[in-house]
């Protein structure tokens, strides 16, 4: 498909399409924006990065005959990553967010670059990357080194199901190394691809997640025996926060024909962790929602440096390539969705407790069996990882390249550790929607509603009732597994 001239969060979250092809109008823009740089090139004057040195280096002035040589010397000497490599589901977000700002047509580069990452992509090249190295300020350097040194052949790929010398897939592929031209190694490493590709793949998960907690604190609403009393319009009307409003209705259209819910009222309120889900859950919309603003304008924004603008005949040197924006946002994410795990714990807690005629810790025959018990604790343990993980990266900085890069976003440790949160989320939330269908069945014959009934059944085709001891890990696998599901579906019933 041609790639869109505006990219949303909606496009990235949808299946990937196996092809991308560059507009023309975009190879228009790309093509008149490298004639305009070349002109310039001839004109004797200086211009960092294009034919200056970098960094600290600036001042250092590239003779014309080594223009080519210094962009290739400078993907090599950039690709100094190290740590874990980046999952390749991200690399492939790189690969697309990087020909998407290379499309805008203001860095400078041939059409023959953009198209060969374009290839990369439709061939399903996917350069090893690795985790740790940028600092999230001047671009994400190394992982972005490294992302494109197979363009000139140097690196390793994945390539059909295997990791390779970058040179051995191109030749399997029918595709020849390319030689930089002047200013283009500068463009490929200077942008925020990394951590915009590491945002996007949480924003994709998190927005599935959202539904999930609600779905999830239903299910536990209904088997805590807990009223949807808090959940009604007048409440919200009252103190209209959007997130707060959607999540309320919301869960009341999950928890609508439920017999539970018209047993006669025994209590007379319910834990903050019931009766405040509109309110947790519903800050953490909104915290997705303005994150979501900001990552739609980042991923269709011009972050490499210097700018050519060849529309308004000028070459500019600024700080497009500086991950603050994201840095902030990745931590404030991170603290948005660890919420989610926070509250939802505490439900598991509720219902392990034995209170509310419950058994305690929903085991069957409890003594000889210990039921939820430790299920309970690795929810604990891994809500108070998350919580660590909170600690933000972005206050932190390091003075870099001899001081002429003294401040920098530190982006790249925002959104690394943003990933990590997410995964912690979905297997609090897979806890609890365990341990509250085990609940539930406790409380047959009475039936919750119809979707949560849906959810039940899907799920216990996977993760049986646990009417005695038995290795609970594989149920927690499978349930964790199983909210890699579509949750929209189930509201759409």
């Amino acid at each position: 498909m041609q790639l869109p001239e505006h990219l949303t969060t909606e496009f990235l979250s949808g299946e990937m399409p196996a092809e991308i092809h560059i507009s023309k109008a975009a190879a228009k823009r790309i093509n008149e924006n490298r004639a305009y740089l070349d002109q310039k090139l001839t004109s004797g004057n200086t211009y960092y990065g294009i034919n200056t040195g970098f960094g600290s280096l600036c001042n250092v002035r590239i003779q014309d005959s080594e223009l080519a040589q210094l962009q290739e010397n400078l993907v090599c000497s950039h690709a100094c990553g190290m740590g874990d490599e980046v999952p390749q589901d991200i690399v492939r977000l790189m690969l697309l967010l990087k020909i998407h700002g290379l499309s805008q047509g203001y860095s400078g580069v041939r059409l023959e670059v953009v198209q060969r990452l374009a290839d990369f992509y439709n061939h399903g090249i996917l350069p090893v990357v690795f985790e740790s190295g940028s600092l999230g300020a001047s671009g994400d350097l190394a992982p972005l080194a490294h992302m494109c040194l197979p363009l000139f052949g140097r690196g390793s790929v994945h390539y059909k199901g295997q990791r390779m010398p970058a040179a051995d897939a191109l030749s399997a592929a029918g595709l020849q190394p390319i030689k930089l031209a002047a200013k283009e190694g500068l463009a490929l490493l200077n942008g925020t691809q990394f951590m915009s590709s590491y945002l996007s793949a949480c924003m994709i998960k998190a927005q599935n997640l959202l539904i999930w907690a609600d779905l999830a604190g239903g299910l536990s609403a209904d088997a805590f025996l807990a009223k949807d009393e808090p959940f009604r319009h007048p409440i919200h009307r009252v103190r209209p926060h959007k997130g707060q409003v959607e999540t309320a209705a919301r869960m009341l259209q999950i928890l609508s024909g439920s017999e539970i819910q018209s047993l006669p009222k025994e209590q007379v309120q319910d834990p903050y962790s019931f009766r405040c889900i509109p309110q947790v859950h519903g800050a953490s919309k909104d915290v997705v929602r303005t994150v979501n603003e900001v990552l739609e304008t980042e991923i269709n924004s011009v972050t490499d440096n210097p700018i050519v603008f060849h529309d308004e005949d000028a070459i500019m040197s600024g700080g497009n390539f500086h991950g603050q924006t994201l840095a902030l946002h990745a931590d404030f994410l991170a603290m948005g969705l660890a919420e989610l795990g926070n509250i939802s714990e505490r439900r598991t807690y509720l219902l392990v407790s034995g209170q509310r005629k419950l058994a305690p810790f929903l085991a069957p025959d409890a003594g000889l069996n210990s039921g939820f018990m430790i299920a309970q604790y690795t929810a604990a343990s891994i809500v108070s990882q998350s919580k660590q993980y909170c600690t933000p990266a972005s206050v932190d900085s390091i003075v870099s390249s001899n001081g002429q890069e003294d401040h920098v976003s530190m982006g790249a440790n925002a959104v690394t550790k943003l990933l990590k949160v997410v995964k912690n989320v979905q297997r609090v939330l897979a806890i609890e929607l365990l341990t509250a269908a085990q609940a539930l069945e406790m409380r047959r014959p009475l039936k919750s509603s119809p979707i949560l009934e849906t959810i039940w059944n899907d799920l216990r085709q996977t993760a049986s009732f646990m009417d005695r001891d038995d290795v609970l890990h594989d149920k927690m696998i499978a349930a964790e597994k199983f909210l890699d599901r579509d949750a929209n579906a189930y509201l759409n019933l």
